[in-house]
């Protein structure tokens, strides 16, 4: 299937995702060296010869963020130094992406930090998924794959054929995205108009468009804490609508209290990507987890051949 030569690699932060894009390549993942000094200091190589190859290096961002981010870099050094050819990053949920703007006085965008310090590790290309805004494309100096997984969600909504469905959007930010979900699915769109006071912080001001006696999707590109999703919620069943509401989201954060919260909203069901792993303690009844390796294998693959990619993931008619 693959003509060039090609190595997969994979990170500390999610190999199971990493073995199952290389079942679906046929290829093994190739053994690294991933040690610490007795001092906390990172040490990771590769094992085998990377000289003329084209590698691919899996590696998301979890809760230890920091720890993932400093351990790609370091193997993305090792393998610039070993003479490898084309390096390439599949990150399906980028780290730092919602610092991506000045939006109070003397903050810093580290989501652009990251990148740069991923160019200078010897980064040649990114592969990811739902950035938190497509601008953030503009921070890498080299060419970036923004996957949006939003086709994965749909046929799997579409299948459960849900009675007077309508898909919500938690700000509007994300609405454009929502919206286009809705287009898909045949269905209504309705916003919910919120505020931030602080970080993971939300308040409801408004709902935008009519939910009386609707079955909500609430879709967001990521749930963190939950706050957001849940207020959203509660604000949907005091306008009138269903008890029965879904939830869905690109990338699983999961950051405490949310899996508690999300118990206590009483979802129908919540849909999530493995973009991001989910310990046992995070998971719950109700929660459906979808894969997104045959996306990423198939990137993958068609960019290795130099291939389109945007066939794969395009949900445009």
């Amino acid at each position: 299937m693959i003509r060039k030569p090609l190595k997969l690699f994979a990170g500390s932060s999610h190999p199971l995702l990493a073995q199952e894009i290389a079942k679906y390549l046929k290829i093994p993942v190739s053994e690294t060296i991933n040690t610490r000094f007795a001092n906390g200091e990172i040490y990771v190589r590769p094992v085998e010869t990377v000289r003329g190859y084209d590698v691919y290096v899996v590696q998301t961002c979890t809760e230890r963020v920091n720890e993932e981010l400093m351990e790609l870099f370091i193997l993305l050094d090792s393998l610039k130094r070993s003479f490898s050819g084309k390096i390439h990053v599949v990150m399906p949920h980028y780290g730092y992406a919602r610092q991506d703007r000045v939006a109070q006085p003397r903050e810093p965008i580290t989501a652009k930090l990251v990148a740069d310090l991923m160019s200078a590790a010897g980064a040649d290309h990114v592969i990811t998924m739902a950035l938190h805004s497509d601008q953030e494309q503009g921070f890498f100096d080299f060419p970036v794959d923004n996957l949006n997984p939003r086709k994965l969600f749909v046929e799997y909504f579409r299948r459960k054929k849900i009675k007077d469905l309508i898909i919500v959007s938690t700000d509007a930010g994300g609405a454009k995205d929502v919206k286009k979900f809705a287009d898909m699915c045949g269905v209504d769109f309705a916003l919910v108009h919120k505020t931030r006071p602080k970080a993971n912080v939300s308040e409801v001001l408004h709902v935008v468009g009519n939910v009386e006696g609707k079955t909500c999707l609430i879709y967001d590109d990521m749930i963190d804490t939950g706050g957001s999703v849940v207020n959203a919620a509660r604000a949907l069943r005091q306008r009138g609508a269903n008890k029965d509401m879904y939830l869905a989201a690109v990338h699983a954060v999961f950051s405490d209290p949310c899996v508690s919260r999300l118990k206590e909203a009483k979802f129908r069901e919540v849909v999530v990507s493995n973009s991001i792993p989910l310990a046992p303690q995070k998971r719950f009844r109700g929660l459906t987890v979808l894969s997104v390796a045959p996306l990423l294998a198939q990137i993958v693959e068609n960019v290795h051949e130099s291939k389109s990619v945007t066939k794969i993931f395009d949900d445009r008619p």
